[in-house]
């Protein structure tokens, strides 16, 4: 069951939080725009002199007065208008800025499911593109707002001054003009949240052409994949012309029923100016502001599709900053683990799935010994990792280290116990320096000699930039085995006091494997290890050897044990052997 779509009232009110510290430039702003929106009056004011006393023989004011007067009146308007416009942008782009720091926050601090169910492109949508469209379109619909809202408060003064049983019977456009406003409003917003929930969906299409483009080339998927865009897109197109259909109907609906008020309104005038209870000039005078008036009404009925827009992109914002965090209800602290890891008939279930990835499991790691962890995929090694860096809670069980249960552990003190290193690299678009040391300490000589334990300092100091040298988005300028040995670097440098390889050295030729094996040896005894392979020639020296099958360790012992025992480790030495 899904949860009501929040209503408009409450969305504002989550984005006043983020305007409301603004209030002394949009308080500026306000007053730029109402200086500048009462010069708007004078303009019929001035026709009204010049028609009823410049056309005299001896007209009360100097020829070249006319001119001068329109040209500072004009610049006095641009003047209000540009400072108004200014102030009011300085206000949103803040407003956007702390927008973009909470939603980056909550994205940092979200529970693991939540990227399960919204992509990297979607992330980056709601993150950078989402505020910046919530600031241009609600910040152009303030500016309109303010510039004509103000400007039609003037003239409706002005009118009212010059002739006031005129501007009561305008009046009588108001109540057509809000009926037909709601029900343009409501096709607005549907087809409004359809049309973003579109953008989603191809925002989604693109990250997989730019992340995927290597398997798309291997398959030959470019035609499938440019259908599948295409689709998406003219989805996109259809629905934004829909939303543009239906917030055009703003503008004939708003001008049918100001044209009822106008037609009433010259009637009269005429038939007042007819009854000599007006001039010519007060007649223009009126005819002129009504006319402005009518266009800024015609500017302020248009606002409304922005509005509604922006409110609809806010909601998606918010529902980021809704998204629930990561559960830390650990209060203990830990410096530095001695390394002893026991699970104790763990069990853990994910969501959905119909039976659990750990199963009753027992395990224990002594401090500085080597681990490894082999079996069949789904095994459950993945979801050992899992949780022990607190990715996964069991919902069975005990799992402890040092002694302590990781529940009882903040988040942040538990992870620092770990250096994890798997075939799914993941590497920053920075220098090398920076994904060695990545929130570390920088420290010039530690950074060498990582990146000489993990067999890529030949590489390093053969570039021109050195440790310098940027990677590439994902180090895209790296090869696949300079990028597992860059993330072997990185957790070399964190010094951790437990080390978790998850096939760390799949990707490495024979001779940097046997360089990282080495190096890997050189700290058995200080450090504990957690090694998963499949490749189980990486293994033979582990201290003991746990096959895990169904959620639980089925044999465990050294090499040699397992061999002779003839049992399921046997039985895939042999397999990998006679595949060899």
């Amino acid at each position: 069951m899904t949860a009501p779509a929040p209503d408009r009232r409450s969305t504002l009110r989550r984005l006043q939080v983020y305007f409301w510290p603004q209030r002394a430039s949009l308080a500026v702003a306000f007053l730029a725009f109402i200086l500048g929106s009462a010069t708007e009056p004078l303009i019929p004011k001035l026709l009204q002199v010049a028609l009823d006393e410049g056309f005299l023989k001896e007209p009360t004011f100097p020829l070249w007065s006319v001119p001068v007067s329109l040209i500072a009146l004009f610049a006095l308007r641009g003047l209000f208008s540009f400072a108004g416009a200014y102030m009011l942008n300085r206000a949103t782009t803040r407003a956007v800025l702390a927008l973009r720091g909470d939603l980056s926050g909550a994205l940092l601090r979200a529970d693991a499911s939540v990227f399960g169910r919204m992509t990297p492109a979607a992330a980056v949508t709601k993150v950078i593109g989402d505020p910046q469209s919530i600031a241009n379109q609600l910040g152009g619909a303030m500016v309109t707002l303010l510039r004509d809202g103000t400007t039609a408060i003037a003239l409706l003064v002005f009118l009212a001054w010059q002739n006031w049983q005129l501007t009561l019977l305008s009046m009588v456009t108001v109540p057509l003009l809000i009926v037909g406003v709601r029900k343009v409003h409501a096709r607005v917003k549907q087809v409004s949240r359809a049309a973003y929930q579109a953008q989603i969906r191809l925002a989604n299409v693109v990250d997989d052409l730019a992340r995927a483009w290597r398997v798309i080339r291997t398959f030959d998927a470019g035609a499938f994949e440019q259908r599948r865009f295409d689709r998406e897109a003219q989805e996109v197109q259809r629905m934004t012309m829909k939303s543009v259909a239906a917030s055009a109907l703003m503008t004939p609906v708003s001008q049918l029923a100001a044209s009822v008020g106008v037609a009433g309104i010259v009637t009269l005038a005429l038939y007042q100016a007819q009854t000599g209870n007006g001039t010519v000039g007060s007649f223009v005078a009126y005819v002129g502001a009504l006319l402005l008036l009518v266009s800024r009404t015609r500017h302020l009925a248009d606002v409304s599709r922005p509005i509604l827009n922006s409110l609809i992109v806010a909601e998606a914002c918010f529902e980021l900053l809704d998204a629930p965090p990561e559960a830390d209800h650990g209060q203990r602290q830990l410096e530095r683990a001695r390394g002893e890891i026991v699970f104790d008939a763990v069990r853990v279930q994910y969501p959905d799935a119909e039976r659990p990835a750990l199963d009753g499991l027992d395990l224990r790691i002594a401090p500085g010994s080597t681990v490894a962890l082999v079996g069949s995929s789904g095994a459950g090694k993945t979801t050992v990792v899992n949780a022990l860096l607190g990715f996964a809670a069991p919902s069975g069980g005990r799992l402890t280290l040092d002694g302590i249960p990781l529940e009882e552990l903040r988040k942040s003190d538990l992870r620092r116990q770990f250096a994890v290193v798997s075939q799914d690299i993941v590497l920053f678009d920075a220098s090398i320096a920076a994904n060695v040391v990545y929130a570390q300490p920088h420290d010039a000589q530690r950074i060498e000699t990582c990146l000489r334990a993990a067999a890529l300092w030949t590489h390093v100091s053969s570039l021109p930039e050195g440790v310098e040298a940027t990677i590439g988005v994902n180090g895209s300028k790296l090869s696949g085995g300079q990028r597992q040995r860059l993330a072997i670097a990185r957790a070399l440098y964190k010094d951790a006091p437990v080390w978790i390889l998850d096939e760390a050295t799949s990707a490495l030729d024979t001779e940097s494997e046997r360089a990282i094996q080495q190096a890997l040896e050189e700290w058995h005894g200080r450090k504990t290890m957690i090694v998963i392979a499949h490749r189980l020639s990486t293994i033979r020296n582990a201290d003991c050897i746990c096959v895990l099958e169904g959620g639980r360790v089925v044999e465990a012992g050294r090499h040699g044990e397992l061999l002779a025992r003839g049992g399921r480790y046997a039985a895939m030495v042999q397999a990998q052997h006679a595949g060899h």
